[in-house]
């Protein structure tokens, strides 16, 4: 009964709502930077609400179960995520062996349910955006599990996110070493290429291609789209937060500390998003294939040497 609890309030209900306030950070920050008023803290809600109010159109020739069903997979897959990682931060004994690599694997699901939808659509546009998130994945999933590794061995290899929130409660936090600062710089710019943002939003570019996987959609299912990549503002950052900050504890001081963790990497998120422009996809792929990947063995060769 529990887990249903953390489900539906920590997994769904918290996140969605932290999610849909840090996109209006993000929207409103933006705005500003161009010299704009930016939307009302409640528009991100409203967008949803209204989408789900309009009918959902389904495109001729398109493979309609499938078609309907990616939005809903890739919600689900953000949604059991966020559980896990406020599972363990809550209460680190209930952390299980493995679960960092289930969080992992459920991290792809949104993407991956990106690229089924893109393609059941059968717009040619829209194939290419998901061809686009398809390439783009391979780009930055290297880097960001070779960053992912330094925290499993700076904690003595444990690939339970519990042990590793309690190893950085006796010893400090990992970013506050050499091999944590550079690795958590890697999964921030990884974090970047997942949420599809400036530099790396090709899959839906809107001046290339419209909206890309997302072109056909219409209706409440670009409305759970749309709060699948709300959600994911948060639960990236709080994945981050838990790997190399300590998590986010609730006593006293600390809970201001970790919102300010939070809003942060947020901040981070949308500096790098308005000061950069859009690359192409094969020079994003080498970006990550190359510079970052290197970072990364970089890192992970100073966390083996205890630095």
């Amino acid at each position: 009964m529990i887990y249903i609890v953390y489900l539906i309030v920590y997994g769904f209900l918290l996140t969605a709502v932290v999610g849909l306030l840090a996109s209006w950070i993000d929207r409103k920050v933006t705005a500003r930077v161009q010299y704009r008023v930016g939307p009302p803290i409640l528009q991100p809600l409203i967008d949803i609400i209204k989408l789900l109010g309009k009918e959902t159109l389904i495109p001729a020739g398109a493979s309609k179960t499938t078609f309907l069903a990616a939005p809903v997979v890739g919600l689900a897959g953000v949604t059991v995520v966020s559980t896990l990682l406020w599972i363990n931060n809550v209460n680190q004994n209930n952390t299980f062996l493995g679960d960092l690599i289930v969080v992992l694997y459920l991290l792809t699901i949104p993407s991956m349910s990106i690229i089924m939808g893109g393609f059941a659509s059968r717009n040619p546009l829209a194939s290419l955006g998901a061809s686009r998130e398809m390439k783009l994945i391979l780009g930055y999933e290297l880097p960001f599990v070779l960053a992912i590794l330094v925290p499993v061995i700076k904690s003595g290899f444990s690939i339970k996110l519990g042990e590793i929130l309690a190893f950085q409660a006796q010893n400090g936090v990992v970013v506050g070493s050499w091999s944590g600062g550079i690795a958590l710089l890697v999964a921030i710019m990884c974090m970047q290429a997942k949420l599809a943002l400036v530099p790396f939003d090709i899959p839906e570019a809107e001046t290339e291609i419209v909206g890309g996987p997302l072109i056909e959609y219409s209706g409440s299912g670009l409305a759970i789209y749309r709060l699948m990549k709300n959600m994911l503002l948060f639960t990236l950052p709080f994945f981050l937060m838990l790997l190399f900050m300590g998590g986010l504890r609730f006593d006293g001081i600390h809970l201001l500390y970790g919102i300010l963790k939070y809003v942060g990497l947020v901040a981070l998120i949308t500096v790098i998003r308005n000061t950069n422009p859009r690359v192409r996809i094969d020079q994003a792929v080498r970006f990550f294939w190359g510079p970052m990947t290197a970072l990364a063995i970089v890192a992970v060769i100073l966390a083996f040497k205890g630095l």
